[in-house]
Formats: C-alpha cells, sequence, structure tokens
C-alpha cells in the first residue's frame, strides 16, 4: 500500500540536521583562544616574565623613542605594561597550577593586596582601574598634545582628579588604611629551574622535541627530589651546601607571615588620615597649580606641592604602631620623593643644566638616549610623575 506523498512533506517525521551557524562558530572561538592563551601563560610563566622585560627595556633604549616617533613608541611600552597586566591577573588564577609559586610564602604585600582583591569586588575594580591610568597616562598627555596645551593640561588634571578619586576610594574600602603602592598584588619571581619540566610546552608549541626525562640526571646531587620507592613520595631537595643560611632563614616564619592579611596594616589615627589625603592630593594641586603657572622656571608650583608631601611625612603615623609594610610603603614614597629634583623650577634651575654637563661627556650613543629623555623631561608632565 503506498502512502500520500504529503504524508513525507507534512506529517512524517525528518532527520535531525546538525545546524552550523557560522558566526556562532566565530563568536565562540575568541574564548577558546584565551584559554588557550592562559594556559600557556601559566606553563611558562618565567620565560613570558623574561620576554616582558626585554621588550620593556627595548622601549627604554630606541633610538628616537621620542620626538618623532613618541606616540608610537609609548603606545608600544603601554601595551606592554596592559599586556603584564593581564598576565598577572592569569597567573594570580592559576596559582595553584604552578608548584613555584603555591608552595612559596607569599610578601606582606602580597598577602594585603590578595585579601582584599578576594574580599571586595569593588576594591578589585578600583585598583585595576588606577593600575590602567597609570599605565596609559603618558600616552593620554602625548595625544591631547597635539591638540594644544590647553586640551594637554586638561587631560592631566582630569587623570590627576581620577587617580586621586581612586585612592581615596581605597582607602574608603579598606577602613582608613595606608595605600599601598601597587594596589594589586605584585606577580613574584619564579626561578628558572623550577619550571624546568615546563619548557616542553614551548617546545611543542615551537615544533621540537620535548627534553626527555634522563635529562634531569644532569642536575647535582642537591638539585634533585628524592622519591621513595614504596610509597612514591617525593622528599624535597637538599639545600646547596654553600649557602645553608639563605635555605633555613627561607623555611622560618616571622611574625608577619602569621599574622592575618588584613592586620598587616593599622587604621591610621586622625592625624594619619590626614597624612594620606595630603600625600594623595599633592600631585593633584601641583598640576593645578603649574596649569596656571606661564613660567616654567617659576617655583611657587614646585614649592607647594612638595611642601605638602613634607607635611604629609610629618603627620604620619610612627612609632610600635607602624607596621613593616607600611614602613616599607613610606620607604618607597621617599624614594619616589627623588623625582622632585626633575620637575618644574628645580629641574629648570639646576637639574638641567647638570644633565647637559654629563651628557657632554658621555658616549655618542649614551648621550642621544639622555638627549630624548631630556625632551620627554621637559615636555611633559606624566613622565616624572611618581
Amino acid at each position: 500500500m503506498s502512502l500520500p506523498a504529503d504524508h513525507f512533506a507534512n506529517g512524517a517525521p525528518r532527520p535531525h540536521r546538525k545546524s552550523n551557524n557560522p558566526i556562532q562558530s566565530v563568536l565562540s572561538m575568541p574564548p577558546q583562544w584565551l584559554h588557550m592563551y592562559g594556559d600557556f601563560i601559566t606553563k611558562n610563566a618565567h620565560q613570558v616574565s623574561q620576554i616582558e622585560s626585554a621588550l620593556r627595556s627595548l622601549t627604554y633604549i630606541i633610538p628616537g623613542r621620542f620626538r618623532d616617533a613618541e606616540i608610537a613608541s609609548e603606545t608600544l611600552h603601554s601595551g606592554i605594561q596592559l599586556l603584564s597586566l593581564y598576565h598577572d591577573a592569569v597567573l594570580r588564577g592559576a596559582i595553584t597550577r604552578i608548584p613555584a609559586l603555591a608552595s612559596k610564602i607569599p610578601s606582606p604585600h602580597t598577602r594585603y593586596t590578595r585579601f582584599w582583591t578576594a574580599k571586595s569586588r569593588l576594591y578589585r575594580r578600583i585598583a585595576l582601574l588606577l593600575q590602567i591610568v597609570q599605565y596609559t597616562e603618558l600616552l593620554w598627555e602625548m595625544a591631547a598634545k597635539r591638540k594644544g596645551e590647553k586640551v594637554r593640561w586638561r587631560v592631566v588634571i582630569i587623570l590627576e582628579v581620577i587617580k586621586a578619586v581612586c585612592r581615596l576610594l581605597l582607602m574608603q574600602i579598606t577602613n582608613s588604611r595606608p595605600l599601598v603602592t601597587p594596589a594589586l598584588p605584585e606577580r613574584d619571581p619564579i626561578p628558572p629551574d623550577v619550571e624546568s619540566n615546563d619548557d616542553d610546552a614551548l617546545k611543542e608549541l615551537m615544533g621540537e622535541d620535548p627534553v626527555p626525562a634522563d635529562a634531569d640526571r644532569s642536575k647535582a646531587a642537591h638539585e634533585k627530589e628524592w622519591t621513595m620507592p614504596r610509597t612514591g613520595t617525593s622528599l624535597p631537595s637538599l639545600p646547596n651546601p654553600s649557602d645553608i643560611s639563605s635555605y633555613l632563614m627561607s623555611r622560618v616564619l616571622t611574625a608577619d607571615d602569621i599574622k592575618p592579611a588584613a592586620k598587616l596594616l593599622n587604621t591610621l589615627s586622625r592625624s594619619g588620615q590626614t597624612a594620606e589625603i595630603l600625600h594623595v592630593l599633592s600631585p593633584l594641586v601641583y598640576a593645578v597649580a603649574l596649569s596656571q603657572s606661564k613660567d616654567k622656571k617659576s617655583w611657587a608650583p614646585w614649592i607647594i606641592g612638595l611642601s605638602m608631601e613634607y607635611a604629609a611625612r610629618q603627620l604620619r603615623d610612627r612609632g610600635l604602631r607602624s607596621t613593616a609594610l607600611e614602613n616599607e610603603e613610606w620607604g618607597k614614597r621617599y624614594w619616589a620623593a627623588g623625582w622632585w629634583t626633575m620637575r618644574g623650577a628645580f629641574y629648570e634651575n639646576f637639574t638641567k643644566g647638570v644633565i647637559a654637563g654629563v651628557r657632554r661627556r658621555m658616549p655618542s650613543l649614551v648621550s642621544g638616549i639622555l638627549e630624548d629623555y631630556e625632551y620627554l623631561w621637559e615636555n611633559y608632565y606624566f613622565s616624572t610623575s611618581a
């Protein structure tokens, strides 16, 4: 008995076909690429850090880095910094998969910033915004300068306002604790010998044969791990006989190592809060005063900015209440205060002449690099911003 033709057209089920939507395929590719890239960064953290450092150093010594190709070279430098920031986030999320980082006792700064980035999403976002602004501020100033000095100073002041607001918000989120630099966790250095097994991933990616397991036999006896034959448990490697003290000190816990992360910085007193606010606002006040001054050799903006920094140092919390992390942060600020010798009237009246004298006595290569930096220091505010 034959069935009508419309039975197959309407009533009978047809076999299901898998839809091949090209748009869906394209949209699903970037997340896969990011995942593959993240795995590659995790497996080759030390090599990636070395490449970043080499590229960052290259941007500093490229002949003619400033002047004609200033925006192009600064774009490269900012791009490397932002890529490094992304790599930090990838490695921070995969810390348990990297033995060199998982077994290492983090520094007080790392513990403190990890605590707040994990506890507060708002802290993490504001700290990320602050870091991005700091990495790109000179690029923004270079782009704005092409539209005139008024636009340039307007952009400089806007960026300083953004940074000041971010820092004050971070201070509020952490319950009036001192700010740390940087506000995000820093990448811990990874020794190259710990990652010897991870080099196989890079060699496979480059089409090379991975290093055989027998290659580990070339290591010294104190660099090897010993595996117990019955249980399979690996015992830690023995220390270098010539460096026993460092080996023992690396396994000693200090008071800061067992202290809760939030207690690594104390809550500021009223004078301490005033000192922190003065420290935050001094770059903004200096930028506003400098934008209003028509003479580069005028001492007024420089004295105003330095006076606020000095007042902040005098009002800071001292004594037994100060923690090791707070003293470390103020140590960074003392070193950063050296940039005041490269700013405003002090640079125009003193430092500029000293650098010119040094440059005349240097070889042509070093002299050319110094001349490029002189152009940068004389024409851009953020080139000497701490």
